[in-house]
């Protein structure tokens, strides 16, 4: 006999398991938004070469040619957010695009906010100096002088070090992070903290410039990555997918080989 108490509890299990499934439904809001509207919002600062550097042309670069390649895996297109280094954890985490690119180091300050794609480009902290004065900077400590000029871009890894290491020195701060290289050149500072890539890429450019400790960096081996916001796992378990695929058929070693050799 079926009595009101036990049907009380069926509708009550009923409710429960509806609801279950309607959050199972509606799982997923920032992945479902990409693909429904078939365009995925990418924030770079556009500053740092050789991963992705704004010019009047548009934005190109290591980072924006595997980005390029994944949403084409995810069948969407791009539309570029510019952002700035300082701004950049806080645009993401406020929704003002769905993944951020161009050379940002993996390190536990930001993966504890965040989430990020796997590491590629190894790379350490070196300095970019003048050619002519190269003899001067072995070590830190001849960078840590306060006869020595600094200039930073502010809100990075590379800023957080200067203030960490270089604190006797002259430090200014630059906005432009690749106008930087042109002040060194120019005489009008004496060494910008950067990474391996980037000092490489603006040495091989203008003879004047000299990148300094590149076989032996100032810090241990880190990793880029690419930052996701941590509001949907299903959205970060599929760009984990799509970074795995686009590694399989050859295209980070492509952009590694075009851009980072």
């Amino acid at each position: 006999m079926i009595t009101k108490k036990t049907l009380a509890v069926a509708a009550t299990v009923l409710v429960a398991g509806l609801s279950l499934f309607s959050q199972a439904v509606q799982a997923g809001p920032r992945l479902d938004k990409i693909m429904e509207t078939k365009v995925i919002r990418v924030g770079t600062p556009g500053d740092y070469r050789p991963f992705a550097i704004k010019t009047d042309a548009g934005l190109s670069g290591h980072d924006i040619d595997v980005i390029e390649a994944m949403a084409k895996e995810l069948g969407v297109k791009i539309e570029y957010v510019q952002t700035s280094w300082p701004n950049l954890m806080k645009d993401l985490q406020a929704d003002q695009f769905d993944i951020a690119v161009g050379g940002i180091t993996r390190n536990v300050a930001r993966i504890r906010l965040i989430e990020m794609l796997p590491g590629y480009a190894p790379f350490g902290k070196v300095a970019l100096v003048r050619s002519a004065e190269k003899a001067k900077y072995n070590t830190v400590d001849d960078l840590n002088k306060p006869t020595v000029r600094v200039i930073k871009n502010p809100g990075g890894t590379n800023e957080t070090f200067v203030l960490q290491n270089l604190k006797t020195a002259q430090v200014s701060t630059h906005d432009k992070n690749a106008e930087i290289p042109a002040l060194i050149a120019e005489g009008k500072g004496d060494v910008m903290i950067t990474e391996t890539y980037e000092a490489v890429v603006y040495s091989k450019a203008d003879p004047r410039l000299f990148a300094a400790f590149i076989d032996a960096p100032l810090t241990p081996k880190s990793y880029l990555g690419f930052m996701l916001p941590k509001d949907d796992a299903d959205y970060t378990r599929v760009m984990n997918f799509v970074w795995g695929q686009v590694d399989s058929r050859g295209v980070l070693k492509q952009a590694a080989d075009k851009w980072l050799k």
